[in-house]
């Protein structure tokens, strides 16, 4: 009887010692932090991507979306429509939405040294996007950074004729350069002023950059001195946005300021009929002497004028010179 109660105690001690070390093996277990392997965060892939402005635009801040900008232009007479590439495609006044598949903006935009930069007015921002059908808007996200594509030597100020220590070489054309996600899913979408539907243009950017152009309907025969068309480009676009600006050159002779556009109600850019130039003086003499009437010889250089026109601007418009591209400092607002 001993022995079996002696054999009980020591089956029953034996269990309790297994029992209380897998209880300890389980705490030690549960103490332990789990250990799931989770694969490492992998970043989207970016490749610079770059949204160039060519015309008489202006850059101001989106007054009703702080991550955005407005890219607005003045539509014109003396303008073509508004040109957008890759989507080979003609806009009419009207307001845009650009959407580009990539990362935020962090911080304030970096901006070439040529841009000129100023202070924008949201109200009179607001004012150019409510007159409908005499302006072009593009709505973008913010940039990483405006950089200058072309760029031209002049002079800009609050007071006519600008001072001469604002010249320098202002950026004439503008790229937004931004770290796209995507080549795929660009996509220009919007309503024209006018009516009518606008089908969104979807965009495979294979290069990475698109184009907003506003070329010169004409080319202004002997405009290249006093650059008035640059002039009136410049006048039409700063009064848009609400900046009282002017604009100069200072490879145009101080004749051209008796005949600026921007202090004139009237255009003083050249255009056809062409004025016969004197020969000699008053060259009516001249003429008369050989046998010319006054009106004859008008006459005939006016219509060569005309038929070398196409060729002039066809020329122009492939060395892209003053008839390609206005020579008009791009106002960039906002940081």
């Amino acid at each position: 009887m001993g022995n079996q109660r002696h054999s009980r105690d020591v089956i029953v001690s034996v269990a309790c010692s297994f029992l209380a070390t897998l209880f300890l093996v389980a705490c030690q277990q549960s103490q332990q932090p789990a250990t799931t392997s989770t694969p490492p965060e992998t970043k989207p892939a970016t490749s610079e991507l770059f949204v160039t402005f060519e015309g008489p635009w202006a850059i101001m801040p989106d007054p009703k979306d702080g991550n955005s900008v407005l890219a607005i232009a003045p539509k014109t007479k003396s303008h073509r429509f508004l040109a957008f590439v890759p989507g080979n495609a003609e806009l009419d006044a009207g307001v845009y939405d650009l959407t580009i598949p990539a990362k935020s903006a962090a911080g304030p935009a970096d901006f070439d040294k040529g841009v000129l930069r100023v202070t924008a007015d949201s109200q009179a921002v607001q004012r150019a996007l409510d007159r409908r059908t005499e302006r072009y808007a593009i709505r973008l996200p913010k940039p990483e950074a405006y950089v200058g594509e072309t760029r031209y030597v002049s002079r800009v100020g609050a007071t006519y004729p600008p001072d001469a220590s604002t010249e320098q070489n202002y950026v004439t054309a503008i790229s937004l350069r931004y770290s796209a996600t995507s080549r795929t899913g660009i996509q220009l979408s919007g309503t024209p002023d006018e009516g009518g539907s606008f089908k969104p243009i979807l965009v495979e950017a294979n290069v990475p950059a698109l184009r907003f152009t506003i070329d010169p309907v004409e080319v202004h025969l002997h405009d290249e001195e006093c650059h008035f068309h640059a002039r009136e480009a410049f006048k039409d676009v700063t009064h848009l946005v609400g900046l009282t600006l002017y604009i100069d050159f200072p490879d145009s002779p101080a004749e051209c300021r008796k005949r600026d556009p921007q202090t004139r109600a009237a255009k003083a850019f050249l255009s056809f009929p062409l004025e016969l130039p004197p020969l000699f003086g008053d060259g009516r003499r001249e003429l008369q002497t050989a046998g010319i009437s006054w009106q004859a010889a008008g006459g005939f250089l006016n219509s060569a004028a005309r038929e070398a026109q196409p060729g002039v601007q066809a020329a122009l418009f492939f060395f892209h010179g003053e008839g390609g591209g206005c020579l008009v400092a791009i106002p960039v607002g906002g940081g």
